[in-house]
């Protein structure tokens, strides 16, 4: 590559940086659409692959029962699980009076007395006031989203657009997504055919652990420790244990945060410490499952991101671009760390490292 190619990829880098910033908000179905289809293509390829009685789906009806799937999960999530979040969470506000009373007649004189000194009690009055004025003015999560998008005609019609282009995009990437890769792969030049689909062969499995992998090991997480702290009567059960599903992305971060949320609302709820035992035996089972199961048979032994490097990653995605940007992080950030693998490979076995 002589150096007016290379400038010429410079240049071609800048202006398609600088376009998807200023395109970013048009961009975001798009995106959207486009993690839903690889997350649903190996799906869609086993489908393709099974035969009952000598008769095999085709790609279009693999598509639709994969589609079918996506949609319905979906739809229970918002019609299930956000009503019910909202709901534990308006309970937990109602009850809050009586825990922060707790908190002032048993925790803040115990600690007063071990620690020798004056701890000065809650104020519960401009406590609950001021939780209770924000979870109004937000008028909880339906109501709140709702609200949000009344504003103006101009956001409702782009809220409306966007949730009728994500299922249509999604539906055809599907279809067409090995011929998009096919051709994709067609585009670059013959010399580095070979070198670029390897790249891609690796950044695939770096990014399949994360975004495939990983995100139904968080789904299955999420899934048990709501299920498990439901069994142990805990109120916050279905917040806290989303919640602790939504971050183990990182190691331990998932079990560490809900064990610390679950303890606080299991002692506020039973004001004992005896209820804490079954809370960490839910996180013990839970983390046993993952290391044992899920992390093994949903991710296997795939080199992932470091975690420093998955935050770093959503959170400087998310000051360039905004939501489009958090929702092409990882991918990015996958694609960035196999060619920095692929460059710092050519530079240990180039003469400049082992002849300096």
């Amino acid at each position: 590559m002589n150096d007016s190619q290379k400038w010429f990829v410079l240049a071609f880098i800048l202006a398609f940086g600088g376009l998807l910033y200023v395109l970013a908000p048009v961009l975001m179905p798009f995106a959207f659409a486009a993690i839903l289809a690889y997350l649903g293509d190996p799906v869609v390829d086993r489908l393709e692959t099974l035969q009952f009685r000598g008769w095999r789906l085709n790609r279009t009806l693999a598509v639709v029962v994969v589609f079918s799937g996506i949609i319905f999960s979906i739809a229970a999530l918002l019609i299930v699980i956000i009503p019910a979040l909202e709901y534990q969470i308006g309970e937990f506000i109602d009850k809050l009076p009586s825990y922060l009373n707790w908190i002032n007649k048993s925790v803040v004189p115990g600690l007063q007395k071990y620690l020798g000194r004056t701890i000065r009690p809650l104020r519960e009055d401009q406590l609950i006031n001021l939780i209770r004025s924000h979870w109004q003015d937000g008028g909880g999560v339906a109501e709140n989203l709702i609200q949000s998008v009344s504003h103006s005609g101009a956001v409702i019609v782009g809220w409306v657009m966007n949730l009728v282009l994500i299922p249509v995009i999604t539906f055809y990437l599907l279809r067409d997504w090995d011929d998009l890769v096919a051709r994709i792969h067609d585009l670059f030049p013959r010399r580095f055919a070979g070198t670029v689909a390897k790249l891609a062969s690796e950044a695939d499995d770096v990014l399949g652990a994360f975004m495939r992998g990983q995100f139904y090991v968080m789904l299955a997480l999420g899934i048990i420790y709501s299920v498990g702290l439901w069994l142990v009567d805990l109120e916050l059960a279905l917040v806290i244990g989303m919640l602790a599903g939504l971050v183990s992305f990182v190691p331990y971060m998932g079990a560490i945060t809900g064990i610390v949320f679950a303890c606080i609302a299991a002692l506020l709820q039973f004001q004992d410490a005896v209820h804490l035992l079954p809370v960490l035996m839910v996180f013990a089972v839970g983390q046993s499952m993952e290391g044992m199961l899920l992390t093994p048979w949903l991710v296997g032994n795939k080199i992932g991101l470091h975690p420093v490097a998955v935050m770093f990653a959503v959170l400087a995605g998310g000051q360039l671009f905004g939501f489009l940007g958090v929702l092409l992080a990882l991918p990015v950030a996958s694609v960035i760390m196999v060619l920095l693998r692929h460059i710092h490979e050519r530079y240990t076995f180039s003469g400049f490292y082992s002849k300096g």
